[in-house]
């Protein structure tokens, strides 16, 4: 049996985070019913069409849910989803414009107070008040605000990260709330109101340059793939025009780089290398150095002197480096998914089972779930098709 076999979650979500966070739970067991606008569903659907046709953000965040349509401005649409989350649901969550939910009757003060044991959990930008409340915000934005452009990039160009992480950190503060929740709520019965915000979530990651800069410290640079403090710390070419990333921790460490990898052991005892604070203001003489020694070599000769000298180091691997990844082939990580367009490789959720794999169930085609789900409501096949004529679902 699964963790969380015997829950259910009804989710009205787009784009990643609340995607994100449900799918984790069907990871882990529970019943995900995504509620989508007929026709168009979750706008993610539409991203791209990577995956035999399919948007690569969503078939990544989708799988082992139950797709329903209904639009939820029509009065017929907004019963059946009030009548679904009291008889079955154990948690709502949406990620909807600010105010929405509240509009369509979803708040948690409302439906407590039919359920009092129903947990909502209501992600957006900035939380539910304040003076930001109602802005928009793409994962750019939040970005933005919580600091992480400051610090990432070069000198001269700052850089968002290339996944979403201010969605990623908010679907997993949403994911790790809710099964917080469901504990508590196992010792008391009742419920609970999370309300999760992608600034906050993503400031919280961000706690290592914002103590750096505490009481008006000067901030951490942005440093590109190397690091603001330490040094040397990044990514190096080798000679064969592919690169190295390697980090130093510690003197030890750095004598040891300076004899087996760069061959120059007298570099380790030179007064503007001999500690981390003067490697650091002279990096770009030390730079310098490494990169005229390392390009004699193959980046697997580099790689072979560091691993002899037991400092850490990776090579920079591209997307199809990533899909090939021998550590990941070796601990049989990749499970196959359906979805309606075919067979598709998936990776397992972090983490080792031992008595079986997570829930890795197919994505859902927009609305397959719909007439199974309003048949077990009650519904008979000829009101779904009126309703469905209707436009309702």
């Amino acid at each position: 049996m699964k963790p969380l076999a015997g829950i259910t979650v009804v989710t009205l979500e787009h784009a990643i985070a609340a995607p994100f966070a449900t799918r984790q739970l069907a990871d882990l067991g529970a019943r995900v019913i995504k509620v989508e606008r007929p026709g168009v569903g979750d706008f993610a659907r539409g991203y791209d069409e990577r995956v035999n046709g399919l948007a690569s953000h969503f078939v990544w965040t989708n799988r082992s849910k139950e797709s329903l349509t209904l639009d939820v401005k029509h009065p017929e649409a907004r019963t059946i989803l009030k009548r679904l989350i009291a008889e079955q649901a154990d948690v709502v969550v949406q990620n909807l414009a600010p105010g929405a939910a509240a509009r369509l009757g979803l708040s948690y003060e409302a439906l407590s107070a039919e359920k009092p044991e129903i947990i909502v959990c209501d992600i957006s930008g900035y939380g539910n008040d304040g003076p930001y409340r109602d802005r928009k915000a793409y994962d750019l934005l939040i970005q933005g605000e919580a600091g992480f452009l400051s610090v990432t990039g070069t000198e001269e160009t700052p850089s968002k990260a290339g996944p979403s992480i201010a969605d990623i950190s908010a679907g997993m503060y949403a994911y790790s709330s809710i099964l917080a929740a469901l504990i508590q709520r196992g010792k008391t019965g009742r419920g609970q109101h999370l309300d999760i915000s992608m600034l906050e979530s993503l400031v919280e990651w961000m706690s290592y340059p914002l103590y750096y800069a505490y009481d008006g410290a000067t901030p951490p640079a942005r440093a590109g793939a190397s690091h603001a403090t330490i040094y040397p710390y990044g990514l190096f070419p080798a000679g064969d025009g592919k690169t190295v990333l390697l980090g130093l921790q510690n003197e030890r460490e750095w004598a040891a780089f300076c004899s087996i990898v760069l061959r120059q052991p007298g570099l380790a005892s030179e007064e503007r290398f001999s500690s981390n604070f003067r490697r650091n203001a002279a990096r770009d003489d030390l730079r310098g150095i490494i990169v005229e020694a390392f390009s004699t070599l193959t980046a697997e000769d580099v790689i072979a002197r560091l691993d002899e000298a037991k400092i850490a180091n990776s090579r920079a691997n591209d997307m199809h480096d990533v899909w090939d990844h021998p550590q990941l082939k070796a601990r049989d990580r990749w499970r196959t998914v359906e979805t309606e367009r075919g067979s598709i490789p998936a990776l397992l959720p972090p983490g080792s089972w031992e008595e079986g794999d997570p829930r890795m169930d197919a994505v859902p085609a927009l609305g397959q779930h719909t007439d199974a789900i309003l048949t077990a409501l009650g519904y008979a096949p000829d009101r779904i098709e009126s309703l469905r004529a209707e436009k309702a679902v």
